[in-house]
């Protein structure tokens, strides 16, 4: 009795793995299909078909050994198992954001203030007056001592000036105004006539 109930026990286990392991072979079986290529199909529409996406594309080209996933043939029986298909997370796209360029600021150098010293000409204007006045006042106490109402002949005056150049009118404003006009047409200047005078004894 005991070999028996040993050996049907026995027999029961061999029983209950083999129906496991046939249910375990029957699950793998019914989740692979077979598809035969019907015109106009690619691997594309025929894992849309099963999963919705082209995920399936590789692994069925791995399945049926498809060198070129772009090459099926109509009539094809392809082995499908679309819950094998590979999980691969999405890469994560990072968006880069450009810094934004920042232009520098313009230097602006304060330019140095330009002085310009005042021209000083009244100096100079001084000298040529000064200048002028000794060689007019020379002239004038060689001719006449100096006097406006000298007369010699018909040279009259401080600087003995010839009637028809003081037209008639003997002041002593004229006589400068008559003598300034005379010295300035016929030599420039008061200097230049007393050179004249030196070398001539006149002028």
């Amino acid at each position: 009795m005991k070999s028996l109930k040993t050996l049907l026990y026995s027999a029961a286990l061999t029983t209950v793995a083999t129906t496991g392991l046939l249910f375990v072979n029957q699950s793998q079986a019914s989740a692979a299909t077979t598809y035969t290529v019907a015109n106009g199909d690619t691997l594309s529409t025929i894992a849309q078909k099963f999963n919705g996406s082209t995920e399936l594309v590789n692994q069925i080209a791995t399945t049926n050994n498809i060198a070129d996933i772009n090459m099926i043939f109509v009539g094809e029986q392809l082995t499908i198992d679309a819950d094998q298909v590979a999980q691969t997370p999405a890469p994560v796209v990072t968006q880069q954001v450009a810094a934004p360029v920042q232009t520098p600021a313009p230097v602006v150098q304060a330019q140095p203030a330009v002085q310009v010293a005042p021209v000083q000409q009244a100096p100079v204007a001084a000298q040529i007056t000064t200048t002028t006045s000794s060689s007019k006042e020379w002239i004038a106490q060689k001719e006449s001592g100096g006097s406006y109402s000298a007369r010699n002949g018909q040279l009259i005056g401080r600087y003995q000036l010839s009637a028809s150049y003081l037209n008639g009118d003997y002041s002593a404003a004229n006589q400068d105004r008559v003598a300034d006009q005379y010295v300035t047409s016929r030599y420039g200047s008061w200097d230049a006539a007393k050179s004249f005078w030196l070398s001539n004894g006149w002028y």
